[in-house]
């Protein structure tokens, strides 16, 4: 074929534009499950046939071109609108903890180890401070809390008399899922929100355990945060390292461009931070109910403590989703 016949079919193809961008409309909105117009469904068929000769012709013709792109991606969009089914409540559900989670944990799991060491590095430089130098507690605790410890209690005694047990867990774990969010939003500063938000908290657990240590205390605080304290601090690092994995792909993208290697990070990190929400809702329960009440004995809080920590892993891992219960005899 001579260049003039070439560039008279190129024309006519082009001419078939709006078709393309109504039938990259249609298929969005049928993606998004909603349409206006019930016909859309049927048409959506005709739509992909459509692209499919257009992609053909117009890899013949205009190779490399833009035109092919955009005509690349509508027909892709509308063979994955064609090709998915109805939604399936329970089945995506069991996706999501038998696929998804494990697969964006495995993925965060160098993260996780970085995050981790962060926090106990920061956690031990914040003991050996205040061992070192008790009165810079001051920039860790408050007041109120300072004068409790020094006059041999801890500011956790008595709270379940000023605040029912229901009324502070919602307070507790709405308070964590704002730190867990805020240490993964701040992940998006190239990293270096993660570094800032774990080594405050690091920094404050560790300067805590020493001052209340100087007055003897230090037991009773670890009976107060055992039972809820193994999933919320892991699930802390945990969001700090989905924030972090985000910051990494702003640094590094790659191949594929800053804007796609962000998306899929935050798509990725995103399937984490639900289940991290899931997890911290029990923790904050368990920090209402178990944590504050003097009637559960140091055994049963760390039973408590370690069983649940067991649950987050298996709840992340995709284990406790594969399990089927027995079946029993009729």
């Amino acid at each position: 074929m001579d260049e003039t016949g070439r560039q008279a079919l190129s024309k006519a193809l082009l001419q078939r534009a709006p078709l393309w961008q109504a039938a990259r409309e249609r298929a969005v909105r049928l993606e998004r499950g909603y349409t206006e117009d019930a016909a859309d469904a049927a048409r959506l068929a005709d739509d992909y046939r459509l692209l499919a000769h257009d992609v053909a012709r117009a890899r013949e013709l205009m190779p490399g071109s833009r035109t092919l792109a955009y005509l690349e991606s509508a027909y892709a969009r509308a063979h994955a609108t064609l090709s998915r089914g109805a939604l399936n409540l329970p089945s995506a559900v069991r996706q999501y903890l038998r696929q998804d989670l494990p697969a964006a944990m495995r993925w965060l799991v160098p993260y996780l180890w970085w995050t981790t060491l962060i926090f106990v590095i920061t956690a031990v430089a914040g003991y050996a401070l205040v061992a070192r130098y008790p009165d810079m507690i001051a920039m860790f605790a408050g007041p109120d809390m300072i004068s409790s410890v020094e006059s041999g209690k801890l500011w956790t005694e008595g709270m379940l008399n000023v605040v029912p047990s229901s009324v502070l867990s919602v307070q507790i774990f709405a308070n964590n899922i704002v730190v867990s969010i805020a240490a993964y939003v701040l992940g998006f500063l190239f990293g270096i929100g993660t570094l800032y938000i774990l080594g405050l908290n690091g920094l404050m657990l560790g300067a805590v355990f020493a001052f209340v240590g100087q007055h003897g205390l230090a037991g009773e605080l670890f009976k107060f945060i055992v039972a809820h304290g193994c999933v919320e601090l892991s699930v802390m690092c945990i969001s700090g390292a989905a924030g972090a994995a985000v910051g990494e792909a702003l640094v590094r993208p790659g191949a594929e461009g800053r804007l796609e290697s962000f998306r899929r990070a935050a798509l990725r990190s995103g399937i984490v931070l639900l289940a991290c929400t899931v997890l911290l809702v029990g923790a904050g329960l368990i920090e209402g109910f178990v944590s504050p009440n003097p009637r559960f004995a140091l055994s049963v809080r760390i039973a408590i403590g370690v069983s649940y920590w067991f649950v987050m892993l298996g709840f992340l891992s995709g284990w406790l989703a594969r399990v089927r219960p027995p079946a029993f005899a009729r």
